[in-house]
């Protein structure tokens, strides 16, 4: 005990400020040990409801740190949705690594003071927050400073990769399946596809496979906007040209970009940094089309809704609009966070109330599924409205029921599935004078 206290001493020391009410000062820039720093001493100001976890390292061996809140560390607990804020990804856009280490912080904060809603959000939510997808790339970028610091210098990772043209490229087999009704989600990684990405991409796909996240927000800079899949357009790539490339849940990622859009302090204006979205919102490929991105792999891969925030005009802004900007996206940050308990969840279960894990959620009229997660919990994001959803598993018959969603928390729907009958094989004994003209074999759906 007297050495973790010591470790924490040291931790905390030398970073004067960091434990108590001088948090509210702390507006700075934070090098990476400041950073792990200070991410440690919040866990150590509020131990009971938070956990540090590295999801792997970057080219040059530093952690990608992440610090959860929650009311049971360590745990998934059923029915309690799991979300993600991705900070960093392009080293030279630091706002959001700020940001997320100052909502760290606030988050401790507040659940101290007791803040129902805080405390609530909390307790009812698994949140995961990587300030840094991209530790490497920053210290490139801090090493310049905010005065001179270029529009690339430390954008991408330490073998000067972009990040967010790094994970599989997921669009391209979605918009042929769109054509051949194939699969709409949890499409199939390439071959060889972890020789193919950067560390830091890799981690964070580990990452995601890990956990059943349901909604998150990748932080970025050089804009503001809320921007929504699919980033990547449909049509071929030409000069000048921009195409809205919409997904099967447009109207659902036109309400979750709104939503911070409205809760910023002028991002839902529309007019900034020279730039004019309506209502702070866009749709990726209408804006310019991007391929391998975070927030179409996240769709297309797994049951993440992913949008990705532009938060400031300035990629490294100067410490002292820190304060300014903290104030102007607070809100936002919670307001977004609150999202993941709208929609629909649920556990399925079999015959015998056993929870049955990666079964198939579909709703009528949305061609996207989401599956249940190990414990057999899933979690559905949809906008108020009544929906007809189905529940189906290998071995199982699928069961279909009707629910109206309205705009507070989640409807609770639960399945049960029964078992599907067993086929037996008649075998009908062969007649000797069959015609030769035989009609043409007929397979069923697979």
């Amino acid at each position: 005990m007297q050495h973790t206290w010591s470790l924490l001493a040291w931790l905390c020391g030398l970073v004067p400020g960091l434990l108590g009410v001088s948090w509210g000062a702390d507006f700075r820039h934070h090098r990476y040990e400041d950073m792990v720093r200070a991410l440690f001493a919040v866990q150590s100001e509020c131990p009971y409801i938070t956990r540090i976890y590295s999801i792997g390292r970057s080219v040059e061996g530093r952690h990608l740190y992440v610090l959860e809140f929650t009311d049971n560390p360590g745990v998934h607990e059923a029915l309690e949705p799991e979300f993600k804020y991705v900070g960093n990804m392009h080293g030279n856009e630091v706002l959001g690594r700020e940001l997320l280490i100052k909502l760290a912080q606030f988050l401790c904060e507040e659940y101290q003071a007791r803040n129902q809603r805080i405390t609530r959000l909390i307790y009812d939510t698994r949140i995961h927050i990587l300030p840094s997808m991209n530790p490497d790339g920053y210290e490139v970028a801090a090493r310049q400073g905010p005065e001179l610091n270029g529009y690339l210098v430390g954008r991408g990772n330490a073998r000067d990769i972009d990040l967010n043209r790094n994970f599989p490229d997921l669009n391209a087999l979605m918009y042929y399946y769109e054509k051949t009704n194939g699969r709409n989600h949890h499409l199939p990684l390439p071959d060889n596809w972890e020789q193919q990405v950067e560390p830091e991409t890799l981690a964070v796909i580990k990452w995601m496979q890990n956990y059943n996240f349901v909604l998150s927000a990748n932080l970025h800079g050089g804009a503001v906007v809320a921007n929504y899949p699919f980033d990547k357009s449909r049509d071929p790539r030409i000069r000048g040209r921009t195409t809205y490339a919409a997904t099967a849940d447009d109207k659902l990622f036109r309400k979750l970009a709104k939503t911070y859009s409205y809760a910023h302090s002028w991002m839902h204006k529309g007019w900034n940094c020279g730039d004019y979205f309506d209502e702070g919102i866009t749709n990726g490929a209408s804006w310019y089309s991007l391929s391998k991105g975070m927030q179409d792999f996240n769709y297309l891969y797994s049951n993440c809704f992913e949008i990705t925030l532009e938060l400031s005009c300035d990629k490294f802004p100067a410490a002292s609009a820190l304060p300014r900007e903290w104030l102007a996206n607070r809100e936002a940050l919670v307001s977004y966070l609150e999202q993941v308990h709208h929609g629909i969840k649920g556990i399925i279960y079999d015959e015998n109330n056993n929870p049955v894990g990666k079964a198939e959620i579909s709703v009528a009229g949305v061609n996207h599924d989401v599956t249940s997660g190990a414990d057999g919990d899933y979690f559905r994001l949809l906008l108020p409205g009544t929906y007809t959803v189905t529940a189906s598993a290998a071995g199982y018959l699928p069961s279909t029921t009707t629910v109206t969603v309205g705009p507070a928390e989640a409807i609770l729907l639960n399945f049960y599935l029964k078992p599907a009958p067993k086929q037996s094989l008649k075998v009908k004994p062969h007649k000797r004078n069959l015609s030769s003209h035989k009609a043409p074999l007929k397979l069923g759906p697979r």
